[in-house]
């Protein structure tokens, strides 16, 4: 599955939305990955989230693959769209 997600974070996505996602991601057995453009980040991990460079405003897809995908993929795109500082 995959759907696309809009960042409204000011500063975007940095360390500690990262780290939502991440403490979020590694909770299901389904993979997930975030895309940027042509960039690629595994959500279950920090340092491939920030290298994303995702910033304000930017759209990001959320895909997901597995056993509870449809579940990872509600739960990851609240982080995105949420404001946590």
């Amino acid at each position: 599955m995959e759907k696309e997600f809009t960042i409204i974070n000011p500063a975007g996505i940095h360390a500690r939305p990262a780290n939502a996602i991440m403490d979020k991601a590694i909770t299901f057995t389904c993979r997930i990955t975030l895309q940027k453009d042509a960039k690629m980040a595994n959500a279950k991990s920090m340092v491939s989230l920030l290298k994303l460079g995702a910033k304000m405003g930017d759209t990001v897809t959320v895909i997901t693959d597995g056993e509870d995908e449809l579940e990872a993929l509600a739960a990851v795109g609240e982080i995105i769209q949420s404001s946590i500082d």
